[in-house]
C-alpha cells in the first residue's frame, strides 16, 4: 500500500467518524478492518488514533487559521482532510515534509470535495505551516543554559 493510499484510508475513517460520533473510534477501526478489508498498516492505525487522541489540539490549530470559521461549520470532507494534514504537520514533521502533507491534502480535496474547498484548505494549511515553521525557528533561536554549571562558581 502506498502512502497516498494509506492517507486515503485514514481520510475515509475520519469521514466515517463524522457520521458515527457516538461510537468509539476503536470500534469504527475494527469494523473497517473486518468489513472493508482495511489493511493493518502502521501508518493508518497510528495516524487515525493519533488524530483522535489529539483532536482538541488539532482542531484549535485549524480554527486559529480558519478566519471566521469554526470546525463545526466546515464540511465533513474539509474537516477530515484538515485534521489529517494538520496532524501530519504537527506530529509527524520528521517523517512527512510539510509541503508533502499540504499537497496530499489538496489531492484528497480534489478527489472528494468541491472546487471552492481547495483554496480554503490550502489557505488554512499554509497558515498552519507558517505558524509551525515560525515556532520552530523561534525555539531554535532561544539561548540554552549550560547544564551542570553552578552560577555561584562563575566569577
Amino acid at each position: 500500500m502506498t502512502r497516498r493510499e494509506a492517507r486515503e484510508a485514514v481520510f475515509a475513517l475520519l469521514f466515517e467518524t463524522e457520521f458515527r460520533k457516538d461510537e468509539p473510534v476503536d470500534m469504527i477501526y475494527a469494523a473497517a478492518v473486518e468489513n472493508r478489508d482495511l489493511p493493518k498498516d502502521p501508518y493508518i492505525h497510528g495516524v487515525f488514533f493519533g488524530i483522535d487522541a489529539n483532536r482538541e489540539t488539532i482542531d484549535a490549530m485549524i480554527e486559529k487559521h480558519a478566519r471566521g470559521w469554526t470546525i463545526g461549520r466546515m464540511s465533513n470532507v474539509s474537516r477530515s482532510v484538515l485534521r489529517l494534514s494538520a496532524y501530519e504537520m504537527m506530529f509527524m514533521r520528521d517523517s512527512v515534509p510539510l509541503r508533502v502533507s499540504i499537497n496530499e491534502a489538496i489531492e484528497l480535496t480534489k478527489k472528494f470535495d468541491g472546487d471552492k474547498a481547495r483554496g480554503f484548505i490550502n489557505g488554512i494549511l499554509n497558515a498552519i505551516k507558517d505558524d509551525l515553521t515560525t515556532a520552530k525557528e523561534q525555539a531554535s533561536e532561544e539561548p540554552t543554559e549550560s547544564v551542570g554549571e553552578d552560577p555561584a562558581e562563575q566569577g
